[in-house]
């Protein structure tokens, strides 16, 4: 198994098409086009703080300007960003930042945005407390109902989390576990959450992977979660869950070195 010194290692590179190596980028593109770019930028700086709720944003003349980009390019990027729930346009106006509460926190850029923000800290620990609320009965029911093709891909997980030579490889099979075992559980209910447990998962891991002290102790305790819901004992595997989660938090609650 790796060990967590080499996975800091390789944390935050990626290799470019000449094989230097260069930063992973910090925040997810919102797409591909002008646009997406634009809105991507107001976005995060919106999350950040930047733009504090009930501000209203500068013009889209202003905007054009200091983007370099068309008004037509800016009002497409306002469109998006009304469409995420962070803004809300009135006639003579303008743009105005909607109360945090009101944006969507469902969507995959503006979770992304806000785990960039400043308080990623409370970020990770909302993300800890829903799980929390969600995985020991999550993880119970589906040591009752899943099938032998589910426990196969929870298996499946656990084993490359183990076999994983890099911090991104491990973070991805992390989340598959998680996910497999929710989909495992047979609520339907869950299925609108994906978006969110995914995006949100996976910064999550990536800060516990890199924070925590102990790899070891940590794959074991997934193994034991593994094992139990293999066995079909659901009050075993909500026990075992738990210790997972308590483990997590001491990585969540303490601050970034």
């Amino acid at each position: 198994m790796p060990t967590r010194k080499s996975m800091r290692a390789a944390k935050g590179k990626a290799k470019s098409d000449n094989g230097a190596e260069k930063p992973m980028p910090a925040v997810r593109r919102a797409g591909s086009s002008v646009h997406a770019h634009v809105a991507n930028e107001i976005g995060l700086a919106i999350v950040r703080g930047d733009y504090p709720p009930g501000t209203i944003l500068p013009n889209e003349t202003k905007w054009a300007e200091t983007f370099n980009v068309s008004r037509s390019a800016v009002r497409e990027a306002i469109k998006m960003l009304m469409a995420k729930s962070l803004l809300a346009s009135r006639p003579k106006v303008g743009s105005r930042v909607e109360p945090r509460e009101r944006w969507n926190l469902l969507d995959r850029d503006v979770l992304g945005w806000y785990a960039t923000s400043p308080d990623r800290g409370a970020f990770l620990r909302t993300v800890q407390e829903f799980r929390h609320l969600i995985e020991p009965e999550a993880t119970a029911f589906a040591a009752m109902r899943r099938t032998e093709e589910q426990m196969e891909e929870i298996s499946r997980a656990c084993r490359d989390m183990n076999n994983a030579p890099t911090l991104e490889e491990r973070t991805r099979a992390d989340t598959r576990f998680h996910l497999a075992i929710l989909r495992a559980s047979g609520n339907d209910l869950l299925v609108p959450l994906g978006v969110l447990i995914e995006q949100a998962f996976d910064h999550l891991f990536v800060h516990v992977t890199r924070e925590g002290d102990d790899l070891e102790t940590a794959q074991k305790l997934h193994e034991l979660v593994e094992k139990n819901i293999r066995l079909q004992r659901p009050d075993a595997a909500r026990a075992a869950v738990r210790k997972l989660l308590a483990n997590t938090d001491k990585v969540v609650g303490r601050e970034p070195e």
